[in-house]
């Protein structure tokens, strides 16, 4: 998460992307919530690269950490919120992709590519009759 990166002074800081993150995140940041976040982001951005204890930072676990032990995570709990959910990310990507890994190598491409196609494809199965379906089969 390069965008909430302590390295360098913060000098990856992206606030859009950040608030992009927050919305992949629905039901953790509504949009007040949102406005919310926006302006802790702004505020702890300006008051961590003014703060030395936060200048040689590895990684944004290490931000998470002194957010904790300097207690910012209780002044600014919408940020530190989106910190962990930055954190788990990568690994509930990884848990997701190889569960449907494991699902496409027991089904076989040509169910899924069907069951694909049936989801994509809603508006145009809604036109089909049951009663066709049922012939043909």
């Amino acid at each position: 998460m390069g965008a909430l990166s302590p390295c360098d002074s913060f000098a990856q800081f992206d606030k859009s992307k950040l608030l992009k993150l927050g919305k992949l995140y629905k039901y953790d940041f509504d949009d007040s919530y949102m406005i919310d976040l926006e302006g802790q982001l702004e505020i702890v951005y300006h008051s961590c690269i003014k703060d030395e204890r936060f200048t040689n930072l590895k990684g944004i676990s290490d931000l998470s950490r002194l957010m904790v032990s300097t207690g910012k995570h209780q002044s600014y709990p919408l940020v530190y919120k989106l910190l962990k959910l930055a954190l788990i990310l990568p690994v509930a990507t990884a848990s997701v992709e190889r569960c449907f890994s494991s699902l496409r190598n027991k089904i076989g491409d040509e169910f899924l590519n069907d069951a694909l196609l049936c989801n994509v494809e809603t508006e145009a199965l809604a036109k089909v009759e049951n009663e066709k379906v049922m012939e043909r089969f």
